[in-house]
Order: structure tokens, then C-alpha cells, then sequence
């Protein structure tokens, strides 16, 4: 099985939690993913939060001719034992968000300074 980082066993504490696996088995598009064991197919992170992260999320990507990222073959948000990797990162997540916004605001204040040349 896949995972992104070794962690320590005394450190996953959302281990064998409910709120840390969600399988939804009645899902129209129910696997979304290939996968060896479906019935430890995770649906939790059905749209990935590391998808923000671009070309850092760690996961098995590639970019199409039109500059969308297909995933189709990452599995990473779908395997049980990577919600602990998953949740590490959302601290990379918000940061990655704020340089975003950050960027958008520059971008528009440009834009509205040259609007009013």
C-alpha cells in the first residue's frame, strides 16, 4: 500500500477512527479510481485537497495538452493509511492558498491601475 511519508505508529492518532475512512459504496462513480482492494477505498478526500498543491501534491499526475491536471492515476487520496499525510499537509494547502490570493490581488491591482491610465 502506498503511502507519502512514514509516520510513527503513537503519532496516528486518527488511526481506526470513524471520521478518518468513508467509503460510499452507492456513489454513481463508485470506484472513481482503479484499485486493488475496493472495499478499503477511502472516499473521504473524494475532490483531493492536495490537488491545490499542483505539482507538489506527491501523487501520481500528469498535466494534459490544455493545462489541466488529470489525476486519474493517484490513488493517494483514496488509500486508508494516507489520511494522516493527507491532513499534514493542509498547512502547505493554506499557504499555497495565500500565495494565490496573494498573487490575485497584485494581478487585479495592476489591472485596476492600468484601467485607470
Amino acid at each position: 500500500m502506498r503511502t507519502m511519508n512514514n509516520i510513527e505508529p503513537e503519532e496516528e492518532i486518527w488511526r481506526d477512527k470513524e471520521y478518518s475512512f468513508f467509503s460510499h459504496k452507492m456513489c454513481e462513480a463508485y470506484p472513481c479510481h482503479e484499485a486493488e482492494d475496493k472495499d478499503d477505498f477511502n472516499c473521504l478526500f473524494c475532490y483531493c485537497p492536495l490537488y491545490a498543491l499542483g505539482g507538489e501534491c506527491g501523487g501520481d499526475f500528469k498535466y494534459l495538452s490544455n493545462g489541466v491536471k488529470d489525476c486519474g492515476s493517484c490513488l493517494i487520496p483514496h488509500v486508508r493509511d494516507n489520511y494522516g499525510d493527507i491532513i499534514g499537509k493542509f498547512d502547505d494547502i493554506v499557504k499555497k492558498m495565500k500565495e494565490t490570493a496573494i498573487c490575485a490581488d497584485k494581478g487585479q491591482k495592476q489591472g485596476d491601475q492600468q484601467s485607470r491610465e
